[in-house]
C-alpha cells in the first residue's frame, strides 16, 4: 500500500465568511474580506502541493463547526479549524 502525505487545510464559502467572522473567538487573525482571506488560502494551498502534498478542502460551515468545536471541547479558534481539518483529511484518505 503507498501512502500518500496529505494536508487538510480549513476552507470557508464566500456566503459564509461573514458567520465565520462573527464565531470564531480568533477572527482579527483572520483576513477582513474573503477575498483576501481566499487569496491567502489559496497560496497556502499551493505551497502545501508545490512541497508534494495532496491538499484536501475542509469546507467550514459556521453552524456545523461550531457543534463540533463544542462536541470536542474546543474553542472556535485557529487551533479548532487545524484540527478539524486533519480530521477531514484523515477521514477522506480512509475512503
Amino acid at each position: 500500500m503507498v501512502k500518500v502525505a496529505a494536508a487538510g487545510i480549513s476552507w470557508f464559502n464566500r456566503e459564509d465568511y461573514p458567520r465565520i467572522l462573527e464565531i470564531m473567538v480568533d477572527a482579527h487573525v483572520l483576513p477582513p474580506t474573503y477575498e483576501l482571506w481566499r487569496q491567502k488560502a489559496e497560496s497556502q494551498e499551493r505551497s502545501a502541493k508545490a512541497s508534494g502534498l495532496a491538499v484536501v478542502r475542509a469546507v467550514i460551515k459556521p453552524e456545523e463547526f461550531a457543534f463540533w468545536c463544542a462536541k470536542e471541547g474546543l474553542d472556535i479558534d485557529a487551533k479548532a479549524r487545524t484540527a478539524f481539518a486533519a480530521d477531514f483529511a484523515a477521514r477522506m484518505l480512509k475512503h
